[in-house]
């Protein structure tokens, strides 16, 4: 009774971790696949595990194992990397608890609302991370962030040159900043509301 009412909290809680959060927020099929089938897939191995001696120890053992071969086998994002431990982890817990307990309940909600919270689109909302292309070689910092802060219209809080190619004159720098705030349409100059105004098919709006 006690592991058919962990696998049922399991299901849920992968259920909601993989529709609910991350297709919803980022509409990749095939890591929905990857984080069903290994949850469920570990699930199954922790419960005969479990069953054993030393099946603590080759859960983790399993645990260690699974996530070197995911990590190694494609690049993936951070966040997506953090999705993957949270349902490895969702199955290990749920595998080897052979009692039900409101504690090992608890962790598994615990799991889910911190990467809820975490993956939020409203958490730091206006920090982003990319890697941009300059098509010309910077000397300093100073430059390098001026041109950032041009190209992508944003504060630049950190960066780092990747790459630095004199030959075609041009620099790879993964960059993480801070996006402005839009202005508000009042505060645009003539063109740049004119512009608007075609954008969305009403140009008599800025007639003078």
């Amino acid at each position: 009774m006690a592991t058919l009412t962990m696998i049922a909290a399991d299901i849920v809680a992968i259920t909601v971790l993989t529709f609910a959060m991350y297709f919803r927020r980022h509409r990749r099929r095939d890591l929905v696949v990857a984080f069903l089938g290994v949850n469920i897939g570990v699930l199954a191995v922790a419960i005969e595990l479990g069953q054993t001696s030393v099946g603590m120890g080759l859960g983790l053992g399993l645990f260690g194992v699974l996530s070197i071969i995911r990590l190694r086998s494609t690049e993936i994002s951070q966040r997506e990397v953090a999705y993957y431990f949270s349902a490895l982890a969702l199955g290990l817990i749920a595998g080897l608890t052979t009692a039900v307990n409101p504690v090992t309940l608890a962790l598994m909600a615990a799991i889910v609302a911190v990467m809820w919270i975490g993956d939020s689109p409203k958490m730091l909302r206006g920090y982003r991370s990319q890697v941009v292309v300059l098509d010309h070689v910077y000397s300093g910092r100073t430059r390098i962030a001026a041109a950032l802060e041009e190209l992508l219209d944003a504060d630049i809080e950190d960066f780092t040159v990747q790459k630095t190619d004199t030959v075609n004159d041009s620099m790879i720098v993964e960059v993480r900043y801070r996006t402005r705030p839009e202005p508000a349409r009042g505060s645009l100059s003539d063109p740049e509301e004119a512009a608007l105004a075609r954008l969305a098919g009403r140009p008599g709006e800025v007639a003078r």
